[in-house]
């Protein structure tokens, strides 16, 4: 196994000499990825691929079901998201990288954030409003890899809509409408709308950081373009 120090930089020639030193989640998240790849080593990446896919898909179920529910839901994706970077660290600091490993955890990545966009479609929030933060899940990704095609190199700065954040906000915003839920029956307030509003909430602020990450990407890669 790569040091962690090692890891990072490896991480980084794999993903267009993006820093992840440019941002303390990314840094850390990775850095958390690390810690869990050192004592499975001998894990298979794709196993932890294939875990992460139907961790994401499982999540769909309890938000569904609502309520304190809503809990286990943001928790799943949480826990997707995790094995996701888990899979990387594995195959990245255990030496067994390859570009079809890259290229088929790029697309389980997109699932799983469809994945993301379903949970919080079916616990309350306005399809179209799901849809859309979906997209921009997709969206970033998308411009890097036409980007590469044209042949530009590095993907750039790390932007605030990176896959830890799109985890985190899909995960937090699930948990916080389920902490909703309950407090709600406790205080007797009535207020199913106070869980749409919610999950409608952490989507609608999903969305504005991934506005906003895709307006810094494309800046940079316009530039990148342009030269």
């Amino acid at each position: 196994m790569l040091s962690r120090d090692e890891y990072l930089v490896a991480w980084s020639r794999w993903h267009g000499g993006t820093d992840p030193a440019e941002s303390r989640l990314v840094r850390g998240w990775l850095s958390l990825a690390y810690s869990l790849a050192v004592p499975l080593a001998r894990l298979s990446p794709l196993v932890a691929t294939a875990l992460g896919l139907l961790v994401a898909v499982a999540a769909i179920a309890p938000a569904a079901a609502g309520g304190a529910w809503l809990i286990a839901a943001g928790l799943l994706i949480g826990l997707s998201g995790l094995l996701d970077s888990l899979d990387g660290a594995l195959a990245i600091a255990g030496g067994r990288a390859s570009r079809r490993g890259f290229v088929l955890d790029s697309a389980v990545d997109r699932l799983t954030e469809a994945g993301y966009a379903v949970a919080f479609w079916v616990a309350g929030a306005p399809g179209w409003l799901a849809a859309a933060f979906g997209a921009l899940c997709w969206l970033p990704d998308y411009l890097r890899a036409r980007a590469g095609q044209a042949g530009v190199h590095e993907t750039g700065a790390v932007s605030v809509w990176e896959r830890p954040s799109r985890v985190a906000m899909a995960a937090l915003g699930l948990v916080g409408a389920g902490v909703v839920s309950l407090l709600d029956v406790q205080l007797e307030l009535g207020g199913a709308d106070a869980v749409v509003l919610a999950v409608g909430g952490a989507a609608a602020v999903g969305c504005l950081l991934g506005v906003i990450g895709t307006v810094q990407l494309g800046v940079q890669l316009r530039r990148a373009l342009a030269d």
